[in-house]
């Protein structure tokens, strides 16, 4: 990336040069996002262990996912409790045939219960007002509020509901 924004600086190409930089801005957000994501569910997970549950965690790179009609290249961290499961798909387009994310998103995750399809969730990371990165859950209805940790820790104790 770095050498193709000095061809396009040497070639005059500002223009190429400031779409590599935004590229590049973009791709530092989508990374902080998803490892932000991946890391608290795997804290909690690790927390839920320490107070005597059972869950194995599973996290793999290079995954991916379909997202409307795109696809989304990522990771999937997996959390399995007994015969639950509860995994987590997050990523974003990586070449142009792949699509593009809607909703003037920067990337895309999927929360899903094996077994549980309506407690699944679609997470949208977009710019907040302020321009910081946030993830956004798209409900049914297509409005958007924000994702919280307490969010997370409900998806968890899903995971280990009884019933």
């Amino acid at each position: 990336m770095a050498e193709a924004k000095r061809r396009a600086h040497a070639a005059g190409r500002t223009d190429i040069a400031q779409y590599l930089a935004l590229r590049a801005q973009n791709d530092l957000l989508r990374r902080t996002a998803i490892d932000w994501l991946v890391n608290t569910l795997t804290a909690l997970a690790a927390d839920a262990n320490r107070h005597g549950s059972a869950i194995q965690i599973e996290l793999g790179d290079a995954h991916n996912f379909r997202v409307g009609h795109a696809t989304m290249v990522g990771t999937k961290l997996t959390l399995r409790s007994g015969v639950r499961a509860l995994s987590i798909e997050s990523g974003w387009p990586r070449t142009p045939r792949d699509g593009i994310v809607r909703g003037d998103g920067l990337a895309c995750a999927n929360i899903k219960h094996l077994g549980r399809p309506r407690r699944n969730a679609q997470l949208l990371l977009a710019r907040s007002s302020s321009g910081a990165p946030q993830w956004l859950i798209i409900e049914r209805t297509e409005s958007r509020s924000p994702l919280s940790e307490d969010h997370l820790r409900d998806h968890i104790s899903l995971l280990l509901a009884e019933n």
